[in-house]
Formats: structure tokens, C-alpha cells, sequence
């Protein structure tokens, strides 16, 4: 007998899975890749909330307060139980002031959620919303349907990298709005990096490497010549403005006096020069750098409506019967910024559980 069915083997579907089976119940994870981990495992492995409530506010102003709350409030024990489970923490810093968190090897930490004792179904998606057992989605976001993302986000979808893996591409989102749920603000919000251009050659490996991340130090323009300044200290603005310029491409001009400058743990300097190694058109103009950018997708941050106790919402704010979801699945948290898409996932991944169990 199954007591719980979880869609989606990420961050949240394991965590999910993990900490129901931990609760004793019999669960069944549908994956519809050829392995766990998801987008997770193309990640940098780092989970971090703001240090302030308050400063997730004022970053994340069209979120749900509520909700915010619940993520920055449990983050701190839900790590601690992260490594229990036997995942190594590699660092217990983020590299940035106004954020808290750890950093994971995301292999040993598919590794270790995996082990926590569902039965994890590689491909095979789940098809339909059974109703003799409670059900939480966590199937990714949608950044993988390029027909849903022309119709959210941007009319330049096909001309878009997609920094995550290629089977998120909606699932949960359709089967839950089938069975009547509601849809947040935000749906046209995307985390994303800009990624040097084609002809460069980006695999898997390098989405986190090849990450351009210098805007602020940096002339930001489109094949127009029209300038945009970045906004956000996570630059989330910039790749969002980049992805609606013509063919989702922008121009990074770098004076010489700003390669030096440091953005965490690399100079611009150093990420010019991984473009340029990886094949980017990257070209001298007298005393300033040129990189020609494209947008680059990771996971989208507008997405079901639900509640702090991760219950599908419809458009009116009901519960919809034995549903329940987290991850990229949902909207809500990031909405108008930027926060730890893992730390959601793993927070609510847990509560979904915890829910879907007592329901």
C-alpha cells in the first residue's frame, strides 16, 4: 500500500520523500528523467536564507509574507537534518554579508536523500492525479517547456540556455491547474545567469562556471545599442531584461580599470576569460572588454498558489483535496527578486510531507 505518492525526484520531491519515509509511511517518487536530483545536481550546491526577515521582505516584495517567513525561520533545522541524513557540508558560508547557509557537494546530497528510503521510479512521469492517495507535486517549474515560457516570460524563449534539466518542463503546473488550482503573481519572473554567447560551448558541467555575473561593473547593452543598469545586487534583473532583448542577447562593455573588480569568489576578469575559453566572442575596443551574453533560464518563480502548509490553493484561496506541492512547482517565495531556490525546496519539501501524511 502507498501512503504517499511524490512527483519529481529534485530537491524538494527527495526531500519530501525522505522525511515521509523517515515518518514511516510508504512512499512512491515518479521521476521522469533518467536520474534523481534534478536541477539540483547542476547547481552550486549552496542553501541560504537572508540573515533578516526583513531583508527577504524588502528583496522579495511581491511574495507571500507568510511563506517567507516559514522558509527563513526552518532553513537553519532543516540543514541540520540535511546532514544528518549523511549529506557533507563543504563550507558553512555563502561568500555574501546580508546571507547565511551552507554549501553541499550536490552528488553526496542526491546520495544521501536517495538512501532515506522511498522508491524512487526513474523514467516514469506521473500522468494523472490519483484520488486514493495524497499526492505532492515538485516536478521543477516550467523553464523547460519552451511553449510556456513564450507564453509567461518572454516571445525570445527559443533563443534562451536552459541552465537546468531538460524534463521540467511544466508537469506539475498542468495537472494541478486541471484539478483546479490557482496560479500566483510572478508568472513572468524566471533565476536565471547570462551565459556567454554561441558559438561558445556550454555542457552541464559549466553552467555554474560560465555564469557572467558582472553587470554592475560593466555597460549593459542590446543589439540596439540601448543600455539597461543593473538594479539587484544578484543581477536577477539583468537576465530578465536580456531575455526579452531581440534573440535573448546583451553586451557586456568592461573597462580595464574594472577586470580587477571581485564578485564573491571570482574577478570579472577570471569570468571573461572562462568565456573567452569557452569559445565566446569576446573582443578588445581600445581600453574595454566586449562580451557578447545570451540569457541563460534555471528554474521559473511564478507557479501554483499554495499555502505555508504547502496545500494547492484554487483561485479563490480553498485547498484543493489531497494536493500539495513545493520547489519550482510553486510560486510565492522569490516573487519581485531573488531568494535560495534550494532552501524553499527543501523547507517545503519537508512541510509538503508532513501535510500531505496528516491530511
Amino acid at each position: 500500500m502507498t501512503d504517499l505518492v511524490v512527483a519529481g525526484a529534485g530537491m524538494a520531491g527527495l526531500a519530501a520523500a525522505a522525511h515521509a519515509s523517515q515518518c514511516g509511511a510508504a512512499v512512491v517518487v515518479l521521476e521522469k528523467g533518467d536520474r534523481p536530483g534534478g536541477s539540483m545536481l547542476l547547481s552550486s550546491g549552496v542553501i541560504w536564507r537572508y540573515r533578516e526577515l526583513e531583508r527577504f521582505y524588502r528583496e522579495c516584495p511581491g511574495g507571500q509574507p507568510a511563506l517567507q517567513r516559514t522558509i527563513h525561520d526552518r532553513l537553519d533545522g532543516d540543514l541540520g537534518w540535511l546532514e544528518s541524513l549523511g549529506a557533507p557540508a563543504l563550507a558553512r558560508e555563502t561568500g555574501n554579508e546580508i546571507t547565511s547557509g551552507v554549501r553541499f557537494d550536490t552528488r553526496a546530497m542526491t546520495d544521501a536523500l536517495a538512501r532515506a528510503g522511498a522508491d524512487i521510479r526513474l523514467g516514469e512521469p506521473l500522468r494523472s492525479v490519483p484520488s486514493d492517495v495524497p499526492v505532492v507535486l515538485a516536478t521543477g517549474g516550467f523553464q523547460g517547456d519552451r511553449s510556456l515560457v513564450k507564453r509567461f516570460i518572454t516571445p525570445q524563449a527559443d533563443a534562451l540556455v536552459l541552465r537546468a534539466n531538460r524534463w521540467s518542463s511544466g508537469d506539475g503546473l498542468k495537472l494541478a491547474v486541471a484539478a483546479g488550482a490557482g496560479l500566483t503573481t510572478g508568472m513572468d519572473e524566471f533565476y536565471g545567469r547570462n551565459l556567454p554567447a554561441p558559438p561558445a560551448r556550454i555542457g552541464e558541467r559549466d553552467l555554474v562556471t560560465l555564469a557572467q555575473i558582472y553587470a554592475r561593473h560593466a555597460i549593459v547593452e542590446n543589439a540596439r545599442g540601448e543600455r539597461y543598469a543593473a538594479r539587484t545586487w544578484s543581477e536577477i534583473d539583468v537576465v530578465q531584461w536580456t531575455a526579452r532583448q531581440p534573440d535573448g542577447r546583451a553586451w557586456y562593455r568592461v573597462a580595464d580599470a574594472a577586470l580587477g573588480e571581485r564578485v564573491r569568489d571570482r574577478t570579472v576578469s577570471e569570468m571573461v576569460e572562462a568565456a573567452r575559453r569557452a569559445g565566446g566572442r569576446v573582443d578588445r575596443r581600445g581600453r574595454e572588454t566586449v562580451v557578447e551574453v545570451v540569457a541563460g533560464i534555471t528554474t521559473t518563480l511564478g507557479g501554483l498558489r499554495t499555502d505555508e502548509r504547502a496545500r494547492v490553493l484554487d483561485e479563490g484561496g480553498n485547498a484543493v483535496p489531497g494536493l500539495f506541492a513545493c520547489g519550482a512547482d510553486v510560486g510565492g517565495s522569490s516573487t519581485g527578486g531573488y531568494s535560495s531556490g534550494l532552501a524553499a525546496a527543501l523547507v517545503m519539501g519537508r512541510i509538503a510531507a508532513e501535510n500531505a501524511l496528516a491530511d
